[in-house]
C-alpha cells in the first residue's frame, strides 16, 4: 500500500480527522461550558477548523460510492438547542452575505446555534465516516467534506466566527472583567 500519496494518510488530513472530532466533541458538551467559556473555546476552534478544512488534499469524488451519513436530525437540533440556550440574545445576529439580503429593505437574522450546529452536522459525518477505516469510504468523506466545505458550510461557520467574535469582545463578561470590579 502506497500510503505517501494517498490523501487519506497525508498530514493535512490527519490534522483536519483530529481538529474535525474535537470541534464534535465541544459542540455535544456545550451544556457543561459557562457563556464566556463557550464563546472563548470557539473563537478559537473554529478558526483552526476553516484552516484544515482549506488545507485538506484535492479529492475527486467517486459517484459509485455510497456514504450513510451518521448524524441525525435529532443530534443537529440536540448542538443547535444546546447552545441557543447557552447564548440566549447572544444567539442572534444580522446576516450580511444572506442571498435575500441585497433585495431586502429589513435585516436579515441568523443564528450562530444553527451555523454552528450545521458546521457539526457536516463534521460529525466525515468523522463517523473516517472511523469506518474503510479507505474506499475515507476517500469520499473527504471530497464530499471538500465539496460541503466550499458550498455550505465553510460560510456558515465564518459567519458564525464573526458573530462570536463580536459577543466575545464587545458581550460577554470574562474572568478579567469580574477582576476589574
Amino acid at each position: 500500500m502506497d500510503t505517501e500519496n494517498n490523501p487519506i494518510y497525508d498530514r493535512n488530513t490527519l490534522e483536519f480527522v483530529t481538529v474535525a472530532l474535537e470541534y464534535c466533541t465541544f459542540a455535544e458538551t456545550v451544556n457543561q461550558l459557562s457563556v464566556f467559556d463557550f464563546v472563548d473555546k470557539a473563537t478559537k476552534i473554529l478558526p483552526l477548523l476553516y484552516l484544515k478544512a482549506a488545507l485538506l488534499p484535492e479529492v475527486l469524488p467517486d459517484e459509485d460510492t455510497e456514504l450513510e451519513y451518521t448524524v441525525t436530525e435529532d443530534m443537529y437540533e440536540s448542538v443547535r438547542m444546546k447552545v441557543a440556550d447557552l447564548l440566549g440574545e447572544h444567539d442572534t445576529y444580522l446576516e450580511t452575505f444572506h442571498p435575500d439580503m441585497q433585495y431586502s429593505d429589513t435585516p436579515v437574522a441568523a443564528f450562530i446555534s444553527e451555523n454552528l450546529a450545521d458546521v457539526y452536522q457536516d463534521t460529525g459525518n466525515f468523522v463517523s465516516l473516517f472511523r469506518q477505516g474503510h479507505e474506499e469510504v475515507m476517500r469520499e468523506a473527504i471530497a464530499a467534506c471538500q465539496e460541503n466545505f466550499r458550498s455550505y458550510w465553510g460560510q456558515r461557520l465564518l459567519n458564525a466566527l464573526k458573530a462570536l467574535h463580536a459577543v466575545r469582545y464587545e458581550g460577554v463578561e470574562g474572568p478579567e472583567s469580574e477582576e476589574e470590579e
